[in-house]
């Protein structure tokens, strides 16, 4: 295939042809990130994460995230210890529930980072 037969749609060319930012990401935030994306890769997870950001007051019963999936109640709350632990979500045990909220400074340094901005 010649090159000037080369079709991309705009989402491919942003993609081949923009930096995700304009300097080359330091190794020691590579690290620190790194860990993030990883969690949210699952989408399981990324769907967690959008639930409780768009929950009123912004946080979730863990109750209320269970009747949003078809899979057991300790696989959610796997999913939300992973998310826990990566530092996307924060936790607090209020009687026998628990209650997530994002942490949405995390979530817009990630923004920033993929962004560009």
């Amino acid at each position: 295939m010649s090159k000037s037969a080369l079709t991309l749609t705009p989402v491919e060319t942003v993609a081949c042809c923009s930096p995700l930012v304009r300097e080359p990401l330091p190794s020691e935030q590579a690290e620190r990130v790194a860990p993030l994306f990883k969690a949210l890769a699952d989408p399981v997870r990324l769907r967690l994460v959008s639930i409780v950001a768009g929950s009123e007051g912004g946080e979730a019963c863990v109750c209320d995230l269970n009747d949003a999936f078809d899979l057991s109640q300790p696989t959610i709350s796997h999913h939300l210890k992973v998310l826990h632990e990566a530092g996307l979500l924060d936790r607090t045990k209020r009687g026998v529930w628990v209650y997530y909220a994002v942490r949405r400074e995390v979530l817009a340094d990630l923004a920033a980072l993929v962004g560009g901005a």
